[in-house]
């Protein structure tokens, strides 16, 4: 028996040592760091982080909300009543742990919920986040949330603790804190929120996204009913109430806090995607992850905020100008706004539309079959939809708002210094809000005659061709089984008319299609395909004669960063758009390395250059210099530039017009821009409206007029670096041009082909 009672004595004494060996240690950080006695005083020091241009101006910023702090004061009884009667019943009588709970907890193996205190899920929102399902280490977290917990209660009131809590809570669909989601979900300041709508919030807070009334307004509803029961148990409520309150729908006013707003909003995005690696990529010196949304870091950007403005108002100002005329197209069409496909044609877009849509989503996660999810995209409903003049309140189906927003012209720009690599400006749409596609970074589109300069320069480098070379622009024929063709190639030209010996300059200032067919026959797709992927493009290109003409999807991104190699005298750069990245206190802890390699020697670049040129001199891309006339000139916003200074550039069709493009350069600034629908087959009826000289070349030309009048860019306006010793011939002679006006009516830029 004693043997017993001194092993039972033993057990006691170890296992109690063990335990608060094991609190102590914890307490000491060696299971993981634990917060300090300065980090306890300020657990509230979430920073956002700022984008910052390169002259200097914010122009967006990261962080987990747009929160102004509440203090306790400005809560509403009933809403501190429901979060203390659902969450933790015995919070006032309590120092952080509840002991009842936690021993309950531990004798059912957690089977029927945890006993975290509000102060400990505090702790844990503060200091480590969600906890491990590693059973050790979730015990080892536990125990450094108790300590933490303590150390919390000790150091705050109760009523700072609550306010701290509701402050720091999620509540999705941007809302974070207790503001915001009183903002997001009531448009009401939390002082304002009834019980029921208290109860709602309170009762998000067991699982938001599980009880997210956007998503699952019957499971809120039920929760929500829940917490007004727990209310009526801590005796908050009065049975009474509590019915009355039970058979209210849940009324909501959702107006969701975003960063869809403001400047470059497409850029912000794209460097938010990208700033979730460079967190894993670059830690802390302590090995933890930096916080973009809470370490108040400053990420200084390449982009100029000027050059940001004029791009995005070059675009606000053409696209409905345009736009008018591709409704008015557009009137007649019973398929609106798709042109000339099958009903299966539509049919696939259509469904393929409302699979990826929110509505479908949402319905298909509430059980919903098929069927009844289709049946519903005929019910009119009410909604808010763009317009190019604000955001109006109207009643249709999803399925005519999916037709809507179909027929709207798309734009993706990009600019960027050759010689740096930086970008400048970033449009990747038209409304962030609406259209949150990046047309600069994510979609590749086919590039049409912008594609010529690279078979051009791959045919100079190889056949040691000149800009004054001539060539027979003559029907032209590549065999089958030639250059992996399947059938006989015959491409023709966009006017069916063949203008004998040309050289190469007027070649491509005509955008002359079968000169590029029969370039790329003599140096093969192959060799083409090769230079351009050292220009940088990342697209699959197929190993066909057809993509002479344009039959390959690339990105804006892309095409400006080949563009600018030719004129940063053949050394591409990698597009850059991070300057370098501080932490809150200002000390440097990221700077990139500019990326390049040597792609073309000097004299090859410098010819492509001159070609380039001449596209703007005499080609399709002269409405930049001349005063008046030409294809769609009623269409072609802000209408004349009158550029007298050297401009290198090229238009871009793609087949049936459903893409126009235009990229041009002068010597420190390059710029892409690509205008379409988000279908192909939504497009313009006729090349007039629908060439990239139309479409695309009038915002890249509105920007850059912006750019000169801006004297402080100091945008370039002198000629391109003629390199020493030049052994390329590149000064050809030509006829004067008498009427500068009249060479732009024969100067389109469509290309006919068929892909193999």
């Amino acid at each position: 028996m004693a043997f017993y009672k001194r092993k039972f004595w033993q057990f006691l004494f170890y296992g109690l040592g063990f335990i608060i060996l094991f609190f102590l240690l914890a307490s000491w950080g060696v299971f993981g760091s634990m917060p300090s006695f300065e980090e306890l005083e300020n657990p509230e020091s979430n920073l956002a982080t700022e984008i910052i241009s390169s002259d200097g101006v914010t122009i967006g910023k990261f962080y987990n909300e747009n929160r102004t702090m509440v203090k306790y004061e400005a809560l509403p009884k009933h809403l501190v009543n429901a979060l203390v009667a659902t969450e933790d019943e015995r919070f006032y009588e309590h120092s952080g742990i509840d002991g009842k709970r936690t021993i309950g907890a531990a004798v059912r193996l957690g089977t029927s919920g945890g006993a975290s205190t509000i102060t400990q899920q505090l702790a844990k929102l503060l200091f480590h986040g969600e906890g491990s399902r590693f059973p050790l280490f979730r015990l080892v977290q536990k125990a450094k949330e108790w300590i933490i917990a303590v150390r919390l209660e000790r150091q705050y009131t109760k009523n700072e603790i609550i306010a701290m809590y509701l402050n720091k809570a999620d509540f999705v669909n941007t809302a974070v804190g207790i503001r915001s989601a009183a903002k997001v979900y009531f448009n009401k300041e939390p002082k304002d929120l009834s019980v029921e709508e208290s109860a709602m919030l309170v009762g998000m807070l067991k699982n938001p996204s599980l009880f997210n009334p956007i998503r699952r307004m019957e499971k809120t509803r039920l929760r929500r009913n829940v917490v007004l029961g727990q209310m009526v148990k801590n005796k908050f409520l009065t049975e009474a109430e509590k019915q009355e309150l039970e058979n209210k729908p849940i009324v909501l006013d959702f107006h969701p806090e975003s960063h869809k707003e403001g400047i470059a909003t497409y850029f912000r995005e794209y460097l938010r995607e990208f700033m979730k690696k460079w967190v894993k990529d670059n830690p802390k010196p302590d090995g933890s992850d930096y916080d973009i949304y809470s370490d108040g870091l400053k990420i200084y950007v390449t982009l100029d905020s000027r050059m940001q403005e004029y791009a995005e108002e070059a675009v606000s100002k053409h696209l409905p100008n345009l736009q008018v005329e591709f409704d008015n197209q557009q009137k007649d069409n019973k398929n609106r706004p798709f042109v000339r496909i099958s009903d299966a044609e539509t049919q696939k877009i259509m469904m393929s539309a409302m699979k990826n849509s929110d509505r479908w989503k949402e319905m298909e996660a509430n059980g919903k079959s098929e069927e009844d999810i289709i049946k519903s995209f005929g019910v009119k409903t009410k909604m808010t939809v763009f317009t190019w003049k604000g955001e109006k309140d109207t009643v249709m189906t999803p399925t005519d708002s999916i037709r809507y927003y179909k027929g709207f012209l798309q734009t993706g720009m990009m600019a960027m210094e050759p010689r740096t690599g930086h970008i400048k400006a970033w449009v990747g749409g038209m409304n962030y809000k609406y259209f949150q596609y990046d047309h600069v970074g994510q979609g590749a589109r086919q590039v049409g005659s912008t594609f010529k300069p690279f078979v051009y320069a791959t045919a100079i480098e190889q056949l040691n061709y000149s800009p004054c070379d001539s060539i027979l622009d003559s029907p032209f024929t590549i065999p089958k089984g030639r250059h992996h063709v399947t059938e006989t190639w015959t491409p023709n030209n966009s006017d069916h008319q063949y203008r004998g010996m040309v050289t190469l300059k007027k070649a491509l200032a005509l955008s002359i299609n079968t000169v590029s067919a029969k370039l790329i026959d003599k140096v093969g797709p192959e060799a083409v395909i090769d230079l351009t992927h050292k220009l940088g493009v990342k697209s699959e290109i197929p190993a066909q004669p057809s993509i002479a003409l344009g039959a390959v999807e690339i990105t804006v991104m892309d095409m400006v960063a080949a563009y600018s190699t030719f004129a940063n005298q053949g050394v591409y750069m990698k597009p850059q758009f991070i300057s370098r990245i501080e932490d809150k206190n200002g000390t440097l802890i990221y700077e990139p390395m500019p990326e390049s390699h040597d792609v073309l020697n000097k004299d090859v670049a410098f010819a492509v250059i001159r070609l380039l040129e001449g596209v703007t001199e005499s080609g399709s891309g002269v409405r930049l210099r001349t005063q008046g006339g030409g294809y769609g000139y009623e269409r072609v916003t802000g209408y004349p530039y009158v550029f007298k200074n050297p401009i290198a550039g090229k238009t871009g069709t793609s087949q049936n017009q459903s893409d126009g493009w235009f990229v041009g350069m002068v010597p420190n600034l390059a710029a892409g821009v690509w205008v379409g629908c988000e279908d192909r087959s939504a497009r313009f009826k006729s090349i007039t409206y629908g060439q990239g000289a139309v479409a695309a070349l009038p915002i890249w030309g509105m920007f850059m007029k912006k750019c000169y009048e801006d004297k402080d860019l100091d945008v370039s306006t002198k000629d391109f670096e003629r390199p020493s010793n030049l052994s390329i011939k590149v000064d050809c002679w030509a006829p004067v041009q008498k009427d500068s006006t009249a060479v732009d009516s024969t100067a389109q830029d469509t290309d006919e082909f068929e892909i193999q």
